[in-house]
């Protein structure tokens, strides 16, 4: 005999089991907002770059052995998680929270065997500039003791460099260095950072001095000190860049100097290196979210590049261009009318209208877009100190309280680098709808563990801000055939990493065999083609992540089509990819199928 309970009984039970849902999911959010909490205590440069002030005047610890702590440590919580709550009592959400802390803790413990392999001192990680970049725009002086604290910090990243160079130091007694470019530019970078006052008597200050006194000149304007405490101030930040980390700059020139003869005079992929394989199967594993190997992306590389040529050809006759793809290719880059002035104004120019699209971007958003991103976006040219001929645009994402904005920065000491027909895809995919967007809507989140706000993922991020280049056509931009050219130029550009950079690092690519390659795939110019692969020999794997994350996003939304037909959403799509912070991929996929089962069960 059935029985029949009642409806009031039912619903009963429906009210307890969300409850306890609830009190489990608050349970583990709060124990995760701890861990977290824990980690950002023992990272005050973090917490600088967070806007916030505990631990002001210190530096973190650069060395092998603090890294390995730190992992042992995400291990040992993640172990300490799943002995503590019970995952099948958690809310959806919380099972995203527990799975997202998970699948960190296994990724990075699977690098950890070979933590001495990542390169140091290059020009993409650039730890050398570091000190410049982390003093110049994350320590925020509003007060004396911020100043003493800025001081303190001079001193601290002395002892940060010279852990760093006694781990590349030690990692090149195991015949592990990145090509012999890399030194000449951490030589050259690393001068100019203590050249000039103090260092110096020649004319000009260096990056930190003016910074520093700038700083100390605006407290003194403002009252909170008096002429004689400002000049008292200087003389201590004289001598601790003097006495402190000059000593170690110049340690550091000397190695380097020392150590580039023991260099390849051609530059090789980590294939060479020892256990070389094994770390950039490693690389690809962490960087595309999956065991694709490197022969797959490769392959899938070039199928990507003959899709694209395919959309290339069509633009090329809606031009009349008459003659071949690589003739396009070959106007595009070497025209004058697709470049601005080698000048002053022809800098402003650029940044001109990069701001000028991207505010127009702004208006159409709502339309595509539930999450709006509450921070705001400045453009700006890099800094001298570290402006590189040629190299790539990038942004740095400001704070959630909003006392510092994103920045969409550009490179333009070489600006013949950056044709025209790039200038738009390229402000959308680092300014809205790309990663100041994203990256905003996840430092504001609310309702999810705080580390999901900060924690991210290159397949994610960047797949986003590759697909925000092609939704960003979707909404109506790239009026301009010839922008839309350069749209696919951007895109085939990411296709092509996935060719060079496993060739260079698994299949014994020479430096030139790349370069050619992409010259021969696309109109990029040839100064930006050759910062770039150098980009990739020294950051292996990570240009794989692009494509790897845009084409999982459109895959989901071609599901979700599918799936839903008519009342597919596309601001339901795209609030469901960016309302959990930047998750892994298999939990973006996840994720997706609970919208879209959701929206289908929907009245």
């Amino acid at each position: 005999m059935r029985m029949i309970i009642p409806a009031v009984a039912m619903a009963a039970v429906f009210c307890s089991q969300q409850s306890v849902a609830t009190d489990e999911t608050s349970r583990l959010n709060n124990w995760l907002d701890q861990q977290y909490e824990a980690e950002l205590q023992r990272s005050p440069l973090t917490l600088a770059e967070h806007g916030r002030k505990e631990r002001y005047g210190e530096v973190d610890d650069f060395s092998l052995a603090a890294e390995r702590a730190r992992l042992a440590r995400l291990v040992a919580s993640a172990a300490t998680m799943a002995a503590s709550f019970d995952y099948d009592l958690l809310s959806p959400q919380g099972q995203i929270s527990y799975d997202f802390w998970q699948f960190r803790a296994r990724s990075e413990a699977a690098e950890s065997p070979y933590l001495q392999h990542h390169y140091l001192f290059d020009p993409f990680h650039e730890t050398h500039t570091y000190p410049v970049e982390f003093l110049l725009n994350y320590h925020r002086v509003d007060t004396e003791e911020d100043m003493l604290a800025y001081i303190r910090r001079v001193t601290a990243f002395s002892r940060g460099l010279e852990q760093s160079l006694q781990r590349a130091q030690d990692a090149a007694a195991m015949g592990i260095r990145p090509p012999r470019f890399a030194y000449r530019s951490v030589i050259e970078d690393s001068r100019r950072i203590i050249s000039g006052r103090p260092f110096s008597n020649g004319s000009g200050d260096s990056p930190i001095w003016a910074d520093g006194t700038a700083k100390i000149s605006a407290l003194a304007q403002h009252g909170s000190i008096d002429a004689s405490r400002a000049r008292a101030l200087e003389e201590q930040l004289a001598s601790a860049l003097r006495d402190k980390l000059m000593p170690v700059y110049k340690r550091l020139i000397a190695w380097q100097l020392q150590d580039m003869a023991n260099t390849s005079p051609d530059a090789q992929g980590v294939h060479a290196l020892p256990d070389g394989e094994k770390y950039y199967q490693t690389l690809l594993r962490y960087y595309t979210h999956s065991d694709m190997s490197a022969l797959q992306i490769h392959e899938l590389g070039l199928d990507e590049v003959a899709r694209i040529h395919q959309e290339m050809e069509r633009i090329k006759a809606s031009l009349g261009f008459q003659g071949t793809l690589a003739e396009l290719f070959q106007f595009v880059r070497d025209d004058p009318q697709f470049y601005y002035a080698d000048t002053d104004a022809g800098r402003e120019a650029y940044l001109a209208r990069t701001r000028s699209l991207l505010s127009r971007m702004d208006e159409r958003l709502p339309q595509y877009f539930g999450l709006l991103p509450k921070s705001t976006l400045r453009v700006k040219r890099v800094e001298p100190y570290r402006e590189k001929d040629g190299a790539a645009q990038f942004y740095e994402m400001g704070t959630r309280d909003g006392s510092r904005p994103g920045i969409y920065y550009v490179h333009l000491s070489q600006i013949g680098a950056y044709n025209k027909t790039d200038l738009e895809a390229t402000a959308y995919h680092e300014g809205n709808p790309g990663h100041h967007m994203q990256s905003s809507i996840a430092m504001e989140l609310t309702d999810i563990p705080r580390f999901r706000t900060r924690v991210g993922y290159s397949a994610y991020a960047e797949g986003w801000a590759l697909y925000a280049e092609l939704l960003a056509k979707e909404m109506g931009a790239f009026s301009d055939p010839y922008d839309d050219f350069g749209r696919l130029v951007a895109e085939i550009w990411r296709a092509i990493r996935l060719v060079v950079d496993t060739g260079l690092h698994a299949m014994g690519w020479s430096e030139e065999q790349a370069v050619q390659y992409m010259l021969a795939n696309s109109a990029i110019p040839e100064a930006a083609v050759r910062s770039e692969i150098r980009r990739y020999l020294v950051a292996p794997g990570q240009a794989t992540s692009y494509k790897a994350g845009m084409l999982k996003i459109l895959a989901l939304r071609e599901q979700a089509k599918a799936e839903l037909g008519e009342s597919f959403d596309i601001r339901g799509f795209h609030d469901a990819v960016l309302g959990g912070g930047s998750v892994p991929l298999p939990i973006l996929e996840r994720t997706v199928r609970d919208w879209v089962r959701a929206s289908a069960q929907a009245p």
